[in-house]
């Protein structure tokens, strides 16, 4: 027997103690005289036969789990955060409370899975239901705050179920704003801007309205500031209102100067709707700012923050120029908003020239709608006025 033979049959036997002679039969006189390459090749396709045997049994394995994993459903927990994405038991499944119904199973032939799929089929899901009652139970504030974060999706996405709820569930919401966790609050006043949406809850977050200008004004959070300020604009604003809007106007001032661009563009705007009130124009323009107010209006700022402060400065410019502001003669402070974009220190029309070649068309149209609203009225130049000229570029209609 050549030694090389001798070697390859050894490892092809099998294993064995050190000491022990193998147990293996003797090889044949075929075996004998094949060569070591072809003695390595016939084991090569030994172990390519045993490698595919067992990497089919690895691929099953891996297919059962995956068939394992698809056919399983999670348990279903009503008092905690539920996803809209979630499937609801069917018949036979875990059983919900008794304050949440459970949903009817689906008639044969149309399809079970996503709540807002079962609203498309014209099929109430129950999900915001549930949703509004386990809020009703005693829970910890993070729980809280994931649920009205649940409320606030399942509003946007069922539009059936949530045209469904009522006054009540609007006041359980309203509620929850007077919370003692910040987080909790600002997903309130996100579920609260949610049902605004919807008209006939309209009049019932209104009553809500002064209690949300209380948080904005004593609470500085970022979070809260842009979730209570996009409910208000979402809103009609009511006289009664008025009062405390006034209270809270240095505060909103506050944050229209802040260095947060998403709640300086909702506060905007919403000082741009309160200057188209006469009794709260006065208020506004007496606001005290900041020397640096005229920052705003500085090219290097954002396409959006500069096209609503623009337009909150066009809205001034028309009311302090109406006939019905005009009659009344005003008293501002040195460092009053008036002062710093009308008065005759001002440096604004240096800033609405530089606006007009600003790369956005949008910027440039309406910096050249502030242009025109600074002219005076030609009764303006003969009836007397506490507004004192405006030494700017845009006297005498030039």
């Amino acid at each position: 027997m050549a030694p090389g033979t001798a070697r390859v049959l050894v490892l092809e036997g099998p294993s064995h103690s050190p000491g022990l002679a193998p147990q293996s039969p003797k090889p044949s006189t075929e075996d004998m005289g094949k060569s070591i390459p072809q003695c390595l090749g016939q084991l090569d396709i030994r172990k390519s036969v045993v490698g595919l045997a067992t990497g089919a049994g690895a691929i099953y394995l891996l297919y059962k789990a995956i068939r394992a994993g698809i056919q399983c459903k999670p348990p279903l927990c009503t008092t905690s955060p539920i996803c809209i994405a979630r499937e609801c038991p069917g018949p036979g499944e875990r059983a919900v409370p008794q304050e949440a119904a459970a949903p009817k199973a689906a008639p044969e032939g149309e399809p079970e899975g996503l709540a807002i799929e079962r609203e498309r089929h014209g099929r109430d899901s129950g999900e915001l239901r549930r949703l509004l009652n386990s809020l009703e139970c005693k829970q910890d504030e993070y729980t809280k705050s994931m649920i009205l974060h649940s409320i606030t999706r399942c509003v946007y996405l069922l539009e059936a179920e949530a045209s469904a709820c009522t006054t009540d569930d609007i006041r359980l919401l309203g509620d929850m704003l007077d919370d003692n966790n910040n987080s909790v609050k600002i997903q309130a006043l996100n579920a609260l801007k949610a049902f605004s949406g919807i008209r006939k809850f309209r009049l019932k977050i209104q009553e809500h309205t002064i209690k949300v200008l209380e948080l904005i004004s004593t609470i500085w959070d970022t979070e809260l500031h842009m979730a209570g300020l996009r409910l208000l604009n979402n809103l009609p604003l009511p006289d009664y209102v008025h009062p405390q809007l006034r209270r809270v106007m240095p505060a909103l001032m506050a944050i229209v100067q802040s260095d947060s661009i998403l709640p300086q563009i909702q506060a905007i705007r919403l000082m741009s709707y309160l200057a188209q009130k006469n009794d709260l124009l006065y208020d506004i323009l007496n606001c005290q700012v900041h020397p640096t107010f005229l920052n705003l209006f500085q090219a290097t700022q954002s396409g959006s923050l500069l096209l609503e402060v623009l337009v909150f400065a066009e809205r001034l410019s028309e009311g302090r120029n109406s006939p019905h502001y005009r009659a009344v003669k005003w008293h501002y402070n040195e460092q009053s908003l008036h002062e710093a974009l009308f008065g005759d220190e001002s440096r604004l029309a240096d800033r609405l020239l530089a606006l007009v070649i600003h790369p956005e068309e949008d910027v440039q149209i309406q910096a050249c709608k502030v242009i025109v609203s600074l002219q005076y009225p030609q009764d303006l130049r003969v009836r007397p006025s506490s507004c004192h000229p405006s030494h700017s570029y845009f006297k005498n209609g030039e």
